[in-house]
């Protein structure tokens, strides 16, 4: 790794391409970087799509032309991308095809950033022909990298980051005598939390005083939990930071399936930010945090996701201190701060290798 000194050398301007506003993805592969980027010396303008990439199309309206608006707003910037170091793309500008990136920047200067398994949804190809056109891939982890560099010149990887200053900081949340159990996400992954149903009903018919807690644009639809015992808490990212931090245990089940191979960790790391002890499938990255010490509990079946939150139910300050692990394991490997210096070396070296 560079010192501070020779990172901020070399001022470099960087034009990112992100799919939305409110999208995860943009919020954590690239917007929540700025500041730290800045402070080394690189200085990033961000565009996202506007209608953003995963907004449904409005009733009535052809999908052809709601995707025609979403480009524009791409366009838009092209000119500053021309005119940029290094031009930042989050993902694909639309879902699963390939279609106006090669005109952002230049392929000299194009990095492609890739943080899920997009490769097995869409066109056939369609992100490998992105990479191809690039400079560089920044891969979220190592199994999207390995499958991206018989396509890409450079293959970089960067684990999926969070600030703990924003999940472990701010305002301190209000005493609450319950239990709470926790998830975050958005309603897209529904599936795999609804997987988990009959463990939460489980653990809730043992327990009066706990709940379980949804943090995402809609509520899910419960079959077997208690009304009483769920609590839905609309998605914003003020309220997300204040429901996470009052969270006694958080939850990210997956599929042991391909798509999960590409995940990236992002929900266990927020719970670990907020020293929060997770509960989540080892699949993944997920089992690469897990093996990095006492962090959290693995379940692969209904009796294991009920007996981790037994566990963390049982045993108060064992689950505290397991949450302070995890936001140690965060600040020395995954925090903002230190994927930041990462990303401004990528950014310099792929500027460094078209210069004179």
């Amino acid at each position: 790794m560079s010192s501070p000194a020779a990172e901020t050398a070399t001022p470099l301007h960087v034009v990112a391409f992100t799919s939305g506003e409110t999208v995860p993805s943009s919020r954590f592969r690239v917007r929540q970087f700025v500041p730290e980027l800045r402070a080394r010396g690189v200085t990033v303008d961000e565009h996202w799509s506007s209608p953003g990439k995963y907004d449904p199309v409005p009733f009535g309206m052809p999908k052809f032309l709601y995707d025609r608006k979403r480009l524009a707003s791409r366009e838009a910037h092209f000119e500053a991308a021309a005119r940029a170091d290094i031009v930042w793309l989050e993902r694909e500008f639309l879902f699963g095809r390939r279609t106006l990136e090669h005109r952002a920047g230049t392929a000299a200067t194009r990095v492609f950033d890739v943080d899920d398994a997009i490769f097995l949804s869409g066109e056939k190809g369609f992100s490998e022909a992105i990479a191809s056109e690039c400079a560089a891939v920044i891969a979220g982890n190592a199994w999207l990298a390995e499958h991206y560099r018989p396509h890409a010149k450079r293959v970089y990887v960067v684990p999926t980051a969070v600030d703990p200053s924003v999940w472990a900081g701010g305002d301190p949340t209000p005493d609450d005598p319950r239990f709470v159990v926790g998830w975050t996400g958005t309603s897209a992954n529904f599936q795999y939390l609804l997987e988990t149903e009959e463990a939460l009903a489980e653990f809730l018919g043992r327990h009066a005083d706990a709940v379980v807690r949804v943090v995402a644009d809609r509520a899910p639809a419960w079959k077997k939990l208690p009304p009483r015992q769920t609590e839905f808490v609309k998605w914003t990212v003020a309220d997300e930071r204040l429901a996470v931090r009052g969270m006694d245990a958080g939850l990210m089940p997956l599929a042991d399936e391909p798509w999960a191979k590409g995940k990236c960790a992002a929900k266990m790391l927020v719970y670990m930010a907020a020293a929060v002890p997770p509960v989540v499938s080892p699949v993944g990255v997920n089992a690469d945090v897990l093996a990095q010490g006492d962090v959290g509990l693995a379940a692969r079946s209904s009796a294991e996701w009920a007996a981790a939150l037994e566990r963390l139910y049982a045993d108060r300050e064992g689950a505290r201190a397991m949450g302070l692990r995890g936001l140690d394991v965060v600040n020395r490997a995954y925090s903002v701060a230190v994927n930041a210096a990462r990303i401004a070396e990528i950014f310099r070296e792929v500027r460094g290798a078209i210069r004179p």
